[in-house]
């Protein structure tokens, strides 16, 4: 069964979570995540693992068997609580632990979180119901969730990241975009952060786009990717080049997986 996921992993704004990804490698055995309600009103969030796709285009879709070359965590992943009533401003902790680490075999393999929000029913004979030309208007309670990946890696990563495909072009003359294609070979998925820069033809250097948080996650080998520049009047796009870089998280280490540069005609 397939369900494209853009409402599901949009961010729940009164939910806060972080770290914002569970990874298991190395020795790690158990991760605290916290969980904090923003708003203003209490809320109930039910806590439940989902399995996910992602397309080449970057959306999720919903799956219940594994792609070829994929591999779901759910079965060494052990959490609790499995739902939280949060009042406004209270966190809560909920304790992330794997199991069965014995069974697993070197590679990666992912699940996904799913936070909830469950909504606050009224009893029956309680409900906003009016009557409008004698029919029974319905009170419709949009559901809103937020997922995050659970990853487990066993062994040695052989991940190799390239940047392929690159283009400059301006929408409508006046909305500059780069278009990319991430290329990920190796057994694990990569996680990283993107920048672009311009460069003048005097070597002028000019931060021109920043997306954080571009994953390509197994079994996927390819991922496009549309980036809006800055619209910055100081920066000339019709002469001078891009250099884009591609590069893991600072909190995790300083490591660029790819860098590539584009000629501006």
């Amino acid at each position: 069964m397939l369900m494209p996921l853009k409402a599901v992993i949009s961010a729940q704004g009164n939910l806060l979570i972080t770290p914002r990804r569970v990874v298991f490698d190395g020795s790690t055995r158990s991760v605290d995540l916290n969980l904090a309600n923003t708003g203003q009103d209490s809320a109930t969030y039910a806590i439940s693992i989902i399995q996910i796709r992602m397309t080449e285009e970057g959306q999720f879709e919903t799956i219940t068997e594994p792609d070829p070359g994929q591999r779901f965590a759910d079965r060494f992943i052990r959490y609790f609580p499995r739902s939280v009533d949060l009042a406004p401003g209270e966190a809560q902790v909920v304790k992330v632990q794997i199991t069965r680490r014995s069974e697993l075999e070197e590679g990666e393999y992912r699940s996904h979180f799913y936070f909830r929000a469950v909504p606050d029913i009224k009893p029956l004979g309680e409900e906003d119901a009016t009557k409008v030309n004698d029919a029974i208007s319905v009170q419709l309670t949009p559901i809103f969730g937020i997922t995050i990946p659970v990853i487990i890696r066993v062994g040695e990563s052989t991940i190799n990241v390239g940047l392929s495909n690159l283009e400059f072009r301006m929408v409508d003359s006046t909305e500059p975009q780069l278009i990319l294609t991430f290329n990920r070979t190796g057994n694990m998925s990569v996680y990283g952060n993107l920048t672009v820069d311009h460069i003048s033809p005097a070597g002028t250097l000019t931060r021109v786009a920043t997306a954080n948080g571009i994953a390509v996650y197994t079994p996927n080998t390819k991922r496009k990717f549309i980036l809006n520049l800055s619209k910055n009047e100081e920066v000339d796009y019709s002469e001078g080049k891009l250099k884009i870089s591609y590069s893991a998280p600072s909190e995790i280490r300083s490591e660029i997986y790819a860098e590539s540069e584009l000629m501006l005609n």
